[in-house]
């Protein structure tokens, strides 16, 4: 059994570990790398080569010493019973706190997706993925949609205030958005795609007007919903300033540090180097009134040393050094069933985690073979998916028994919005080379000169399936699929590219079969993960990193992805989502492998205790306590000793 209630051990190693920092990276004996296909170094397994930080101690304020934001000299330890250590997060050393530039490398404070970190910046609602709910934070209520979804109107809370001690109000967020399109940040490029302005009515209340077509009809709902909990709010005022002392220019502005930043958020800057990023609690936060969280996070700094690596980080992990981590640990379930660590997760049986997305293999059906469904199909079913789940992934994944193959992840509130009954048929069994091999069989493609290799059109099928070397449990899943090819006469060799290389190959086309995970859960999934899978629209781009990279066309899917959007009966977008699945198990474009955390959220309670954990009756999903409304657990947690 778990950890989690043996709190005379934790408090002993407590008492051990008193008035230590960080300490002993060595070889943690495991293998630590994660895989999917994120740009952070927490998601590819592979840590900043251009650190050489080790899990040196915090160099951080002595806790009796006031506020020493932006100071360089900040020397002394942090109280361990005050200090939520994390790890897997932050590679590197920061490089500004801008919410606009394009690389802020910048992880606790700044990761602005579809449940944005929120301990500094603010969004307006929080995404929760156990209800697929959004739930308001800067705002006062649900968003209000007028008829014909085209505005969508928010009221800000009367309590919310920025750090500076002024109200947050609509026209901060107006000012949010004008600043992103016209500094044309990245955000900003994609967001006038969908919204075409957003305007104050008055201090409290901001309508979002969406971008319409030439009938009047707004032109995507679902991805304009999607910025309510994406988008970091940032107040008018301090906007004005940084554009002011950096002319107006919109390239500087961009690359503006903005390390003096006024942000609404629980924590707020307190120190950063090379070594470590730390965040203090801001005590006179706004969201101890009662119309938000009526009381203080409990942790009173945020720390997140810079490991050289995930065995250095899964080192201070085993040790209690760390408190939360977002780190691939092969066969986690060894902690404390045979080292008998007090580590926790938030389920207490296999797969352990709360899994959201959906790594995939695309084939790209502009080359010559894999332009069959036949053998698209055929590699697809004679894959052992049982041992990519209980090797790669240690178990970490549900089986495709358990949650049977379609455009929906694992969780209950998208299982919901696909009929399961109705596509059993188009299901197939696992490692099934018998039925793979008849269906090859049958479209006339067979191995002619007896090479054990079939071909098509006069050729042998023969591919490389690519994916980063390094990121150790893709490149032994994929391993796996080249045995699956084997058993069935098409030759497939892996081949493992330096991260830039394989982005270069899957961005441009430039491969056969290649490896991806694509969106995990969001107020715009799983809309955007069938578009992720099956669109065309990306099939004109140069360069695409946004899916379909195997080209693949189907006019039914395009004419469905054009409908969802507009759609609110609940019934009608599940037949939708039904028939997507079915087109994907028939055509085989892509195939799902396993199903992977969204965030690994692993905690070691030999401090802290009382994080989130299933049916523990809180609601708080298990996003590291930082992200959307993963945040929610910083205000439950509880000391071992208290």
């Amino acid at each position: 059994m778990k950890k989690r209630n043996m709190k005379v051990l934790a408090l002993l190693m407590t008492v051990t570990m008193a008035g230590t920092m960080l300490a002993g990276c060595g070889d943690s004996g495991s293998t630590s790398t994660g895989s999917s296909g994120g740009a952070t170094a927490s998601s590819s397994g592979t840590a900043d080569a251009s650190s050489d930080a080790t899990a040196a101690s915090s160099s951080t304020a002595d806790a009796s010493s006031e506020d020493t934001t932006g100071s360089d000299d900040v020397v002394g330890e942090l109280p361990r019973n005050e200090t939520l250590y994390f790890a897997g997060q932050q590679w590197g050393t920061v490089n500004d706190y801008n919410p606009m530039s394009a690389n802020s490398n910048n992880a606790m404070v700044i990761a602005q997706g579809d449940a944005s970190r929120v301990l500094v910046y603010e969004t307006l609602y929080m995404w929760n993925p156990l209800d697929a709910k959004m739930y308001p934070l800067l705002a006062d209520g649900d968003p209000v949609w007028n008829d014909n979804r085209t505005e969508i109107t928010v009221k800000i809370k009367a309590d919310a205030k920025w750090n500076d001690g002024t109200p947050v109000t609509a026209k901060d967020v107006a000012a949010t958005y004008h600043a992103h399109v016209d500094y044309n940040s990245s955000t900003g490029a994609e967001m006038k795609s969908y919204i075409a302005d957003v305007v104050a009515q008055d201090d409290s209340t901001v309508v979002f007007k969406l971008t319409t077509d030439d009938s009047g009809e707004a032109v995507n709902p679902v991805l304009a919903e999607r910025y309510l909990p994406m988008l970091y709010i940032m107040q008018e005022n301090y906007l004005k300033t940084v554009a002011d002392r950096n002319n107006n220019d919109a390239e500087a502005i961009k690359m503006d540090k903005m390390d003096d930043l006024v942000t609404s958020g629980p924590y707020k800057k307190y120190f950063d180097n090379d070594q470590n990023v730390v965040l203090i609690r801001d005590d006179n936060y706004w969201g101890q009134a009662d119309s938000m969280w009526g009381k203080l996070p409990v942790p009173k700094y945020i720390s997140h040393p810079i490991f050289k690596d995930n065995a250095a980080a899964t080192t201070a992990f085993q040790n209690g050094d760390v408190d939360v981590a977002q780190i691939f640990i092969t066969d986690l379930q060894k902690l404390w069933l045979e080292q008998d660590l007090p580590i926790s997760t938030y389920v207490d049986e296999a797969p352990y985690q709360l899994c959201m997305t959906m790594p995939t293999l695309f084939f790209n059906t502009e080359v010559e073979g894999l332009d069959q469904v036949a053998v698209r199909k055929a590699i697809a079913m004679a894959v052992d998916y049982d041992q990519v789940i209980s090797s790669a992934m240690s178990g970490q994944s549900p089986t495709f028994a358990d949650v049977p193959r379609s455009v929906m992840n694992p969780t209950d509130a998208e299982q919901a919005m696909v009929d399961q009954d109705a596509l059993k048929e188009y299901q197939w069994s696992n490692a099934d080379v018998e039925g793979a091999k008849k269906l090859l069989d049958d479209a006339g493609i067979v191995d002619t000169d007896g090479d054990g290799i079939r071909e098509y059109n006069g050729k042998n099928l023969s591919y490389k399936a690519e994916c980063p070397t390094g990121w150790s449990d893709w490149n032994a899943t994929l391993e796996i699929v080249a045995a699956a090819g084997k058993n069935i006469g098409i030759n497939i060799e892996t081949y493992f590219p330096e991260a830039a290389n394989y982005s270069t190959d899957y961005s441009t086309g430039n491969f056969e079969i290649t490896m991806q995970s694509g969106p995990g859960t969001s107020v715009a999934n799983p809309y955007m993960r069938c578009r992720f899978f099956m669109s065309s629209d990306y099939n004109d781009l140069e360069v695409n990193f946004s899916g379909n990279f195997g080209h693949y066309q189907n006019d039914r899917v395009d004419e469905i992805l054009a409908a969802i959007p507009h759609e609110t009966d609940d019934a009608k977008l599940k037949d939708y989502y039904t028939e997507l699945s079915k087109i994907m198990l028939e055509d085989c474009p892509c195939v799902p492998l396993m199903y992977r955390p969204q965030v690994f959220h692993e905690v070691n309670e030999s401090v802290w205790t009382n994080y989130p954990q299933k049916d523990d009756g809180t609601n708080v999903p298990p996003m590291d306590c930082t992200d959307g409304y993963g945040v929610a657990a910083l205000y439950n947690l509880e000391l071992i000793d208290g």
